[in-house]
Parts: C-alpha cells; sequence; structure tokens
C-alpha cells in the first residue's frame, strides 16, 4: 500500500511541476504535457489570453511559486480520486517594483495505474467564478429591478451568526417606503472607510469568517461584507429582491437581500440611483478607481454579470488589483484574463463608490 501511494502521489507532484513551470513561463507551448487533453485546452486558452494581455501591459512574471495540499483522495487498487488545493504565488514586476500576487483553485484529480506506473487521466475545477448563485424552479415572468424573480426557491443557506464581527458604528437604513428600521436607523453623512474596507479583504480572502456562511459561489457575499467593512450602511427591506441586507435567521428562515450574495444583482443595486445608503457611479475606466471601489464582470457580454472583486492596491501605472472569492484571490490584476471564465465577449462594469453613505 506505501508503495501504491507513492506512485500516485509522485504523478500529483509531477502534474503540479508541470503546471507551475508552464504558468512562469507564459507559453502556452509548454502546457503540451498536461496529460488531460480537456484541460490542457482550458490551460492553454488562459496562456493565450495573458499573451494577449502582455502585449497591452508592461508588468512581467518574475517568479512562480505553487505549494499544493491533498485535501481528500478515494483510492482504489487501479484508480484514485483526489481533490487539490494548488495555492499559487507570483512576483510580477513594472518599473522595478514588485508585488506578490496569490491564488487558492481547487482540482479534482483521476489517476489510473497503467502497468506499474500512476498518471494523471483527468482534471476539473472544483470552482470557477463563471457560475452565478443557483436559483431552482423560478417564476420568471417575476422579474425586477435586480433581473431576479420576487419570489424564487433559493437553496438552504444560514446567513450571519450572532457574533458577527462586523464594525460597531455600522447603521442600517430601513429605505423609503418602508416601516420602521433595524438596529440603531440610518445615521448621514457616514464615511465610506476605504482602508478598512481594504483591511477586511486581506485578511479573510483566503478563510471564511466564522461569522458569516462561506457560500459554494462566495464572491458577491465577500465584496458585501468588505463593503459593511467599510462603513456601507445596509438597506433592510424585509424583501429579498430589494434593498441590501443581511439579517440572519428568524424562525429557521433566511433573510438575506439578492443583492448581497447574488453577482447580478449586487451590480444592478449599484447601478441604481439613490439619494443616500450605499451609493455607486459607473465609471469608463479602470484607472478611475480607489481602494475599496468594486468592478463586476460579465463574462458572455449578454448583460449578466457572474463575479464581482473588490479593489485593494495598483499597479504603479495605476492598474487596479483585487481581491476575491469563489476562487480566493489577493492583488489578481483586475482584468481576469487569467481565469478560466474569461472570454473574447467578457464586459466590465467599474463601481466608484461614493465617499460618504
Amino acid at each position: 500500500m506505501p508503495d501504491r501511494q507513492l506512485g500516485w502521489k509522485q504523478a500529483l507532484v509531477d502534474y503540479v511541476s508541470v503546471v507551475n513551470e508552464a504558468g512562469l513561463l507564459g507559453d502556452a507551448k509548454a502546457f503540451r504535457r498536461v496529460p488531460d487533453p480537456y484541460h490542457r485546452m482550458r490551460l492553454v486558452r488562459r496562456a493565450e489570453a495573458l499573451e494577449e494581455r502582455a502585449a497591452l501591459v508592461r508588468f512581467k512574471p518574475i517568479r512562480s511559486e505553487m505549494k499544493a495540499r491533498l485535501l481528500r483522495y478515494e483510492a482504489k487498487e487501479t484508480e484514485v480520486a483526489a481533490d487539490l488545493q494548488l495555492h499559487t504565488v507570483r512576483s510580477y514586476e513594472q518599473d522595478r517594483f514588485p508585488w506578490l500576487e496569490e491564488r487558492v483553485e481547487k482540482e479534482r484529480i483521476r489517476l489510473i495505474k497503467s502497468g506499474t506506473r500512476w498518471r494523471v487521466d483527468g482534471i476539473e475545477p472544483i470552482a470557477t467564478e463563471q457560475h452565478p448563485l443557483p436559483m431552482a424552479h423560478a417564476n420568471r415572468e417575476l422579474v425586477d429591478e435586480y433581473g431576479w424573480p420576487s419570489r424564487p426557491v433559493l437553496p438552504s443557506i444560514p446567513l450571519i451568526k450572532t457574533d458577527a464581527e462586523v464594525p460597531a458604528r455600522s447603521k442600517v437604513y430601513a429605505g423609503p417606503g418602508t416601516s420602521g428600521s433595524w438596529e440603531d436607523g440610518y445615521e448621514r453623512s457616514m464615511p465610506y472607510r476605504r482602508e478598512e474596507a481594504v483591511a477586511y479583504a486581506e485578511r479573510w480572502w483566503d478563510r471564511p469568517n466564522p461569522a458569516f456562511e462561506n457560500f459554494d459561489v462566495n464572491c458577491t457575499n465577500y465584496v458585501s461584507q468588505c463593503l459593511f467593512a467599510g462603513g456601507a450602511p445596509m438597506n433592510y427591506t424585509g424583501r429579498r429582491e430589494t434593498g441590501w441586507w443581511y439579517k440572519g435567521r428568524s424562525g429557521g428562515q433566511e433573510l438575506w437581500s439578492f443583492s448581497w450574495a447574488v453577482a447580478n444583482s449586487l451590480q444592478h443595486y449599484l447601478s441604481a440611483p439613490r439619494a443616500f445608503g450605499l451609493r455607486a457611479e459607473a465609471v469608463d475606466s479602470p484607472r478611475q478607481l480607489q481602494l475599496g471601489d468594486v468592478i463586476c464582470y460579465d463574462w458572455d457580454g449578454n448583460g449578466g454579470y457572474q463575479h464581482n472583486t473588490i479593489v485593494t492596491a495598483f499597479t504603479p501605472d495605476g492598474m487596479p488589483l483585487v481581491n476575491a472569492n469563489t476562487v480566493s484571490s489577493r492583488r489578481r490584476y483586475w482584468d481576469y484574463r487569467d481565469s478560466y471564465a474569461w472570454t473574447e465577449q467578457t464586459r466590465y462594469r467599474f463601481f466608484h463608490l461614493i465617499d460618504e453613505f
């Protein structure tokens, strides 16, 4: 048994080495040693997109390190299924100024034994940025301002716990036309504390805050937490299809707005004009963004946004670096050409948050 385990684990090590080396070289041809043709195609498409980026930007990768962690596996005599976590740290440089980008990806890998040797037979990413929060059996005729049905049947996802780590000074606005407010009500002229939003994004980029539920598709939940940590007041309406809020449980019922956790809904919420509360203005260029601002991603270019990130740093020439969840990412270049979800049709929305709520 030890010899058999050593064989398939060595095949995993060899695969990780190939991917790490090819990623640093940035050459699509370097992936020819990846055994699964479908995954090889994914990696090649990503490498080609990065080659196109290299023609547009002035920074270059100078070092790459990939750490692999075996999360779980099921082993048989001639077949193994293993879940692998890949933590990639890459160093980039522009005008002699270096920075680090980090990413945590998970893959499910199938290995088979052929004769006396083990080889990788299939590779599938466990999570990517291209899938929105699922909504089952929705009545598509009931579509509200956020682009979602008014009364969908949603997956069961618990909400905030009682010991949530959130800013003590945050207030909650009930919204016009609603009865009453939650917590202390809305306090005018609250500043957006951009540094605190970024600090929260940096602390929790690679692990969930235990005060909140960690969704399978967690990008928008994570961004909402960051905005809330920066002082953005919740707009509690009591209706999941309106406002921006995350209240918790009541009688076993989960209470959170679509805009808190669904990528397309947050994009719609930030697009809508309002006199106070969480507000943003759409700008034309990523260069116009500041720390704590938000970028939304429409991979297919059809108007449905599937991913959100928060700006946490900048390159020397002023381009945003972003943090995100689902695929946990820290200081990743804003255009996401290195995502499996990216396509030539990808469209972006750049939201600059108003400095006072």
